[in-house]
């Protein structure tokens, strides 16, 4: 059971001047308690953001505001913030999207009464123009999210990097992976249900996600969007043991190498509830027989062996 109840917000902020200051309101003005905190990463933004995160600094001294010195990407600022959390609860808003009144409450409640390491919320909100005004909305299946459904749909609760977790669920994962771009909160979700993390979703919870042309995982996806497949391919491979090999092997064909991810919904990518009995992993070492031979498998089907 879970010791300290109180959360470590946290928000990367990049050339979010229009709208991070909303996103700061939703959390101190309706959600924030007393013992919680909130850390803002400013990932080395070029606009106005640091001078309006500089104001909410005066507002509130007992913000950590972190700034980092280039621009290390969403993956980063996220783990750059967990690193210095003191809460054992956390949840990361990101800096467009706006919180329900005392929407926190209830998802912290829930993820205590579960002993869940994962908790999110079941209904996103998407909008243009305001909170007021929903565009359309995207639902998650209440209760127990499977881990067998982690690759088989297109909408998990880490694909809108916005819900309550557990630092342990972070150490287990292995943090945000840095090196995926936009994948970086889908990706880390798909690493805590990998990795047995119970995950939840309330039913009749949600969030406001703003639409935005220049959005972070829009304009990634346009401007690399022949690799989002093989990075989401370089996220999975330390968890080949959990997939088929006739899934491998469609997921590195010259076929689908470059397109597997965007049609998850149509060619769902099985997931095994325990490892194959011929693949042991050593943990951080390449020296184990099996993992040796299934990434000489990947690098041989990339290769067009």
């Amino acid at each position: 059971m879970i010791s300290k109840h109180n959360i470590s917000f946290f928000i990367p902020a990049y050339n979010c001047e229009a709208t991070v200051a909303e996103s700061i309101d939703s959390i101190m003005l309706d959600n924030f308690e007393e013992g919680d905190e909130l850390i803002i990463v400013n990932d080395c933004s070029t606009d106005g953001t640091e001078k309006i995160l500089t104001k909410y600094f005066e507002k509130y001294p007992f913000i950590k505001l972190v700034c980092h010195t280039r621009n290390k990407g969403g993956g980063a600022a996220r783990n750059t913030a967990i690193e210095l959390a003191k809460n054992e609860l956390l949840f990361c808003l990101d800096s467009d999207n706006v919180l329900e009144k005392g929407s926190i409450k209830s998802i912290k409640k829930y993820l205590l009464e579960n002993q869940a390491d994962v908790v999110s919320f079941q209904l996103l909100q998407y909008f243009s123009k305001s909170t007021a005004e929903i565009d359309y909305t995207w639902t998650l299946k209440p209760g127990l999210f499977a881990k067998t459904d982690a690759l088989a749909v297109g909408l998990t609760p880490g694909a809108s990097g916005n819900y309550l977790f557990t630092k342990k669920s972070w150490l287990i994962a292995g943090g945000y992976p840095e090196f995926s771009g936009a994948l970086d909160t889908w990706g880390f979700g798909i690493k805590q249900l990998l990795t047995d993390a119970k995950v939840m979703v309330l039913e009749d919870s949600f969030y406001y996600h703003r639409l935005l042309p220049t959005s972070y995982f829009l304009r990634d996806a346009w401007n690399k969007r022949k690799s989002i497949s093989l990075r989401a391919t370089q996220i999975l491979i330390p968890f080949f043991d959990q997939i088929s090999d006739k899934d491998i092997d469609y997921m590195l064909s010259t076929k689908n190498r470059y397109n597997w991810f965007e049609n998850i919904e149509k060619r769902p990518i099985s997931i095994t509830e325990e490892k194959k009995k011929d693949a042991v992993f050593a943990e951080n070492t390449l020296q184990n027989t099996s993992k040796k031979t299934i990434l000489s498998r990947v690098f041989n089907k990339l290769r067009g062996k």
